[in-house]
């Protein structure tokens, strides 16, 4: 990557005022709307991420009681996992368990087992005792969290627990602005708007979002015998956020504050070698942990799933998203529950997409090997219907189940009947939803190339548990041979895409959704923005996580240039009236006219006020309850996302311009193949050179 070089600049949000940064004075409340309850209770919150992201928390988990209780059921859920596992290792008599034809309870288990342990279950059960009274002591500091955050919600924000389910997060965050200006949570600015909270509940996954976009830290790894592979996990995640944000000697100070050497370029090799090196270490302390990670992983993996197999002998046989698919299709500043229901719209046409790609020669292997096991199966459940003692006989409990998963799993091969053969429908349905797609996809959804990518971020249940049970194996050696080559980058980045906002603090500038600074003139920023390539967000997130953010948050007003942006997407996809029930694929010539200029003067113009109007809706339909208003936006979302794809390739096809190549982008330099620790002859000569012309 080259070590392009910004000024670090402090964005006062959408105001010139230089007394933002003070504290408001005498402004009048007695017209808010809101007693002056308990005023200074909530009055300059030191971490107000933690504050917002609690408050975001409570309300997605349905609030006081029901967090409680299930983080009362994790704590009994361990505890229970380390005693029966003990149990079963120390206490059973296998021998006379399976070799004696009347087993008794008496004769089986021996308690007495317990005092004479191996001095490795004893270390075992002792770590796990230290971690559960860990978990212990965070509960009850986190219960008394959710006492202030229940008594925000009753007394500042006047929502009970009764009503808590029945509202929406919009209505929620519509309170939290309110209460701003009578309680002063944020000292920096009078009011706060819909970006700032958004800011202090994502900033770090805004970071990690870009992060992925601009291949600083892909999630896709070459494997040795299976190639290239994406690989997020649970653990790995967790390592990234210890090593970036909130570990000992991460880039970040706190959690709103980049240490201030990251922001100098001088900096950057010295810190690119401590980056490296505290990488290395912690991959060192995950090889160590690894074994007692492990154990826990494919424990408490077994007590989880063991019963959803047998209740859905199926369900390793059925898709989600994975992680790395997640990370691929969401916005900047997307929440959540925002991301889930998404994705959960997409996860029927994404089914059915996978499902077209049956093999002739396995469907029919599999009807008639289920033929054979349906009849085995029938004869046996007559005979135990016609006679229980059936059942005592030797194996027939045994045959009678496995035949029953047999034939579950031989319908996941077996091709419906009445399916057919649209792939690029289908595809497009996914990207409905998704709202991005890799260019070499287009034009080819029938191919084969397509369904493996596909299947990365669509993966088998069955394979997301295999990657998590294999994690604690594999991540060390990812932190410890290919993340620590890329400290260089990660400083970089952090230098360059590092914005100050007053009354938010550092966050990613990517998430500022700026098409100026981050646009992509192929998505119909051109003329309004001054990015660089290397500036520039690939598939089009800025453009489209700016569409996203404003149709879901109606009331927030961009920049001038965003609002103008905004609001030429919408009126020509309105006007247009591309949705799913009528566009073309797309991969296909539309009928759309050419909308490609040098800027937005020959598109017709709306207003950006009224952005403001939540009562826009799609093909001139009316706002009238709460339900038809989602459904307007919805529909808007839709024909908005597939209008910019539309016109985007039709830009593309006109002017020439090479399409990006793969889920990740090439923008950033590769990892120096050599082992030894970063430093200036790492990096070539010309790199050098260039970032020393850019800093004179």
């Amino acid at each position: 990557m080259a070590g392009f070089r910004t000024q670090y600049t402090r964005l006062n949000s959408n105001s010139d005022d230089p007394e933002e940064d003070l504290p408001p004075q005498g402004f009048d409340i007695g017209a808010r709307g809101f007693e002056e309850v308990e005023k200074g209770r909530w009055n300059h919150i030191e971490n107000l991420d933690e504050f917002f992201i609690r408050i975001y928390e409570y309300h997605r988990n349905n609030g006081f009681v029901c967090i409680l209780l299930n983080e009362i059921f994790e704590l009994i859920q361990f505890v229970f996992v380390v005693l029966f596992t003990s149990f079963l290792v120390l206490c059973v008599d296998y021998d006379r368990l399976f070799n004696h034809k009347f087993p008794t309870f008496s004769t089986v288990v021996h308690f007495h087992k317990v005092q004479h342990m191996e001095p490795a279950i004893v270390v075992c059960l002792v770590i796990a005792f230290i971690f559960w009274l860990i978990r212990l002591a965070r509960i009850v500091v986190h219960f008394f969290k959710l006492m202030e955050i229940r008594a925000f919600y009753k007394n500042a924000l006047r929502i009970t627990e009764s009503e808590l389910t029945n509202l929406q997060w919009q209505d929620v965050q519509n309170r939290l602005i309110e209460v701003q200006k009578v309680h002063q949570m944020c000292v920096h600015k009078e009011e706060l708007t819909e970006l700032d909270i958004h800011h202090r509940i994502l900033r770090w996954k805004n970071y990690m979002i870009a992060m992925q976009n601009k291949s600083v830290i892909s999630g896709s790894y070459s494997f040795p015998f299976v190639g290239e592979r994406a690989f997020v996990t649970e653990g790995m995640k967790y390592n990234l956020k210890l090593i970036l944000f909130w570990g000992p000697g991460s880039p970040f100070q706190n959690n709103w504050k980049l240490r201030e050497e990251y922001r100098n370029p001088a900096n950057r090799f010295v810190l690119a070698n401590r980056l490296s090196r505290r990488i290395f270490w912690i991959g060192i302390a995950n090889f160590v942990l690894s074994p007692f990670i492990l154990l826990w992983v494919i424990l408490y993996s077994f007590f989880t799933y063991a019963e959803m197999v047998k209740r859905e002998p199926d369900s390793f046989g059925a898709r989600r998203w994975s992680s790395y698919g997640r990370l691929f299709f969401r916005h900047f500043n997307e929440l959540d529950h925002e991301l889930h229901t998404r994705l959960s719209k997409a996860y029927e046409p994404a089914s059915k997409y996978m499902n077209l790609f049956v093999s002739p020669f396995m469907a029919i292997i599999a009807k008639n090997l289920a033929f054979f096991a349906g009849a085995l199966f029938a004869v046996l459940t007559i005979f135990t219907l016609l006679d229980k003692d059936v059942l005592l006989a030797e194996h027939v409990l045994t045959a009678i189940a496995v035949l029953g998963i047999l034939i579950r799993i031989c319908y996941i091969f077996i091709p419906d009947e009445n399916t057919v053969w649209d792939p690029e429908q289908l595809l497009k349905q996914i990207v409905s939803h998704t709202h991005y797609i890799p260019d070499e996809w287009k034009g080819k959804a029938h191919t084969k190339e397509v369904r493996e990518k596909f299947s990365q971020l669509f993966q088998y249940r069955a394979e997301y548990v295999l990657q998590e049970l294999v994690s604690p194996v594999i991540t060390p050696f990812l932190l410890c041979f290919n993340l620590r080559y890329k400290a260089l980058d990660i400083v970089d980045f952090f230098r360059n895409f590092t914005v100050d906002v007053v009354g938010v603090g550092d966050v990613c500038s990517f998430a500022q959704m700026d098409v100026k600074r981050h646009g992509n003139p192929e998505w119909l920023s051109e003329g309004l923005t001054q990015a660089t390539q290397y500036e520039q967000a690939e598939h089009g997130k800025t453009e489209l996580s700016l569409v996203h953010f404003s149709i879901k948050n109606p009331k927030w007003k961009p920049t001038d240039q965003g609002a103008q942006f905004i609001s030429t997407i919408k009126e020509n996809a309105v006007q247009e009236g591309i949705n799913l029930s009528n566009s073309a694929a797309l991969s296909e010539p539309s009928s759309l006219q050419d909308y490609r200029t040098s800027s937005f003067q020959g598109l017709p113009y709306m207003n950006p006020m009224s952005l403001s109007d939540p009562s826009l809706a799609p093909l001139g339909t009316a706002a009238g309850t709460p339900q038809q208003q989602a459904q307007a936006r919805e529909m808007l979302m839709n024909s908005s996302m597939m209008y910019l794809h539309e016109l985007r390739d039709r830009q593309v096809e006109h002017s020439g311009l090479p399409r990006g190549s793969s889920l990740t982008t090439t923008a950033v330099r590769h990892a120096p193949s050599s082992s030894a620790p970063i430093d200036e002859e790492n990096i070539s000569e010309t790199e050098v050179l260039r970032d020393h012309e850019r800093m004179v």
